[in-house]
């Protein structure tokens, strides 16, 4: 699924090219993409059309443009393959293609926004705005926690919801209402360069380990942004299809039986939370 750098580099791309774009029309080939928009089809295109799109915004894993309107934006989860692509207006379909947006930009003039999506597990949706704290977000996201990347980022608050919870630290940082955009892969490659094993408590974990893996989740994120994101096949791509090549700077994930970078002991996968976890038993021991 993506995670927080794919889809940041996602919202990044549609940034320029939909901010101030009216929605010339829109076209639902497959209403499958709309499970988050109850109300349907009808109400979909006619909430949208005639609008304009006056920003991107993204909060962990959800990304959307907020409408000119003043309450309402257009929300997007990618779930496990969703694309959000840029193209011409005349361009051919695309292969998985389940919505394309029209719409035309003060300088760059006519573009379509494509949602394409293999699997069927994403979704756009019109969603009301509502406000938290300085900032105005989709009632749909009021229940994720903030993400390490966002200046609002209470990093006290996280270190004490880490001390009441005596999970695993790894099960704590999936949880998307103690922090968001933190997935499988970049759990893994954040506890790795922390020296954390993922099966730690958290509520064993000292104030300075916490704020040295704090340190590194960010570290991690950033250069996964840098890089594009996380890319193991054509499925998660930028807005002009491209692919991200962080993959080939993992230190842990993925790498179960090749030596850790840091040591040379071989890295250990083991099953969880039926996804796998990944880490070197030497450099990361569970005290």
């Amino acid at each position: 699924m993506p995670e927080l750098p794919e889809v940041e580099v996602v919202r990044a791309g549609l940034a320029p090219a939909t901010s101030g774009s009216v929605i010339t029309a829109v076209s639902v080939f497959d209403d499958r993409a709309l499970t988050r928009h109850a109300a349907g089809v009808a109400d979909f295109v006619a909430r949208l059309e005639g609008r304009v799109f006056v920003d991107a915004m993204r909060r962990g894993k959800f990304l959307w443009l907020p409408l000119d309107d003043g309450d309402s934006a257009l929300i997007a989860h990618l779930g496990m393959s969703g694309q959000m692509l840029l193209r011409r207006p005349d361009a051919e379909a695309e292969r998985h293609e389940r919505i394309r947006l029209h719409i035309e930009h003060p300088q760059h003039g006519e573009l379509a926004v494509v949602f394409a999506d293999q699997r069927t597990f994403g979704s756009l949706a019109v969603d009301r705005l509502v406000a938290d704290g300085p900032s105005w977000i989709p009632t749909q996201v009021v229940h994720i926690a903030r993400d390490p990347m966002d200046p609002f980022f209470d990093d006290a608050a996280f270190a004490q919801a880490l001390r009441r919870r005596g999970s695993a630290v790894k099960r704590v940082l999936l949880d998307q209402q103690v922090i968001s955009g933190v997935g499988n892969i970049y759990a893994d490659e954040s506890l790795w360069a922390a020296r954390i094993h993922p099966e730690t408590p958290a509520s064993a974990l000292s104030p300075r380990a916490v704020m040295r893996l704090l340190a590194e989740i960010r570290s991690v994120l950033a250069k996964a942004l840098a890089e594009g994101g996380t890319s193991f096949d054509a499925q998660y791509v930028n807005v002009n299809g491209q692919a991200g090549y962080f993959a080939h700077s993992l230190n842990a994930y993925g790498r179960g039986g090749q030596p850790c970078p840091r040591c040379g002991t071989l890295i250990r996968r083991e099953a969880f939370m039926n996804r796998s976890s990944h880490y070197c038993p030497q450099c990361q021991r569970r005290r």
